[in-house]
């Protein structure tokens, strides 16, 4: 019992010693913060009227980072950082950096008043009986002159009087001086996170409709892309597929007629091959008709659609509607299904006219808000979203809803087209 005692009364005096320390190396820390910052907050000035408002904000955003590893492990941790680690955080853009060097000015001429003043204070007291020789006899009054004609005295009987006096309002300054210096920090510091962080809340704010107006400009300019690309490939199929059939028609039409009384023969074979000229035209006016607006997607929805694209494709398809719980089974938007649709009709296409594939797979999967449709085939590979090729149109529909377009296409093979449509 008697041996435990120095122990017991060790503990507590062990804790505050190491209270004091750390309290007292944070206090020497955020004081050099302070103190250092007017010259800082004056080359930050000078390289904004340099037109490097970037680097005056770097530099202070290091300061502030480094000031938060020293003190994290003195103190509480400083918010946003609560983990006491260095982070640098992002530049929010080139008007905060300049504010932030123009408006830190007063700030820090004022807490640099106040440190200077807290740390002049405590030790010109504390130093006080070192610095004066006691002299006996009678004590001057201590004499502070408030302006105006008023005046404050003190008048102490003793030189012991005195330097208990001198000791005991340093010692006063010396145990305010954290808070002095936390709230100086505080104010200092905060304006820098306020301006220079782009984690603060009007930052994440801004961010987030900068980002919003971006994806709106970039889902536009997909749609107008799309619709423009979707035009000139319909005017293209016209031209070369039912235009040409309706003139081949025109001109079995007047040979008919030429031929209808002198040989008639030759106007029923006129007429025949004007037949046939007909049922193409009319046969490819329906596979266009499809491409803008397919009826079975629109009467009858997506799975049947796929099922009859499938079905259509020269190359074996196998669809794969996946688990229960990630079927199709209802109707979606009319956009989301109309990307999906067109998505697997170009990407078949493509597996027949240049995958040189074998057999491939149409999946689709319907989960979490989100339709998943994708093509895999057993080809050579070689398929990018790069400008020129064909699913840059793909990518632009898909994005014009909001969704991505993949493409897995390593040389060799196989190739997987994948859309993720927001639904």
């Amino acid at each position: 019992m008697a041996q435990s005692l120095p122990v017991t009364v060790q503990g507590p005096w062990r804790t505050g010693a190491r209270f004091l320390a750390r309290t007292g190396r944070r206090t020497l820390v955020e004081s050099l913060y302070l103190l250092t910052a007017p010259v800082t907050a004056l080359a930050g000035l000078l390289l904004v009227l340099a037109g490097k408002a970037r680097w005056s904000a770097r530099l202070e955003r290091w300061r502030i980072a480094k000031l938060r590893a020293l003190t994290a492990g003195a103190g509480t941790a400083s918010p946003g950082n609560s983990q006491g680690s260095t982070v640098i955080p992002s530049d929010p853009g080139p008007w905060f950096d300049a504010g932030h060097a123009v408006a830190v000015l007063p700030v820090v001429m004022i807490t640099w008043v106040f440190t200077v003043l807290w740390w002049f204070a405590a030790v010109a007291t504390l130093t006080f009986p070192l610095r004066t020789q006691p002299t006996p006899g009678p004590q001057y009054p201590m004499v502070l002159n408030l302006g105006s004609g008023t005046a404050m005295s003190l008048r102490l009987g003793s030189p012991g009087l005195h330097v208990a006096f001198a000791i005991t309002l340093g010692l006063l300054f010396l145990f305010t001086l954290p808070l002095v210096t936390r709230v100086c920090v505080a104010a200092q510091a905060g304006l820098g996170q306020a301006l220079l962080w782009d984690t603060s809340a009007l930052h994440r704010r801004i961010s987030g409709l900068e980002q919003e107006r971006d994806t709106a400009r970039a889902q536009t300019v997909a749609v107008v892309t799309a619709e423009a690309a979707a035009l000139r490939r319909l005017e293209r199929d016209i031209h070369d597929g039912p235009q040409q059939r309706l003139v081949r028609l025109a001109l079995e039409l007047g040979r008919a007629q030429r031929h209808f009384d002198s040989r008639p023969e030759a106007a029923r074979e006129a007429l025949a091959d004007a037949l046939a000229q007909t049922q193409e035209a009319l046969e490819e006016l329906r596979a266009l008709s499809r491409g803008i607006a397919p009826p079975i997607l629109t009467d009858r929805g997506l799975r049947e659609a796929l099922t009859a694209l499938a079905g259509r494709s020269t190359v074996p398809v196998e669809l794969d509607a996946g688990p229960p719980d990630e079927r199709l089974d209802g109707r979606l938007d009319a956009a989301v299904e109309t990307a999906a649709y067109f998505v697997i009709a170009e990407a078949l296409t493509n597996v027949a006219k240049h995958s040189h594939a074998r057999q491939c797979t149409v999946g689709l999967r319907h989960a979490e808000g989100t339709l998943r449709a994708w093509v895999t085939d057993d080809g050579t590979g070689g398929a990018a979203l790069a400008k020129g090729h064909g699913l840059q149109g793909l990518d632009d529909r898909v994005r014009a809803i909001g969704g991505q377009l993949l493409v897995t296409s390593p040389a060799g093979g196989p190739t997987t087209v994948t859309a993720e449509l927001p639904c």
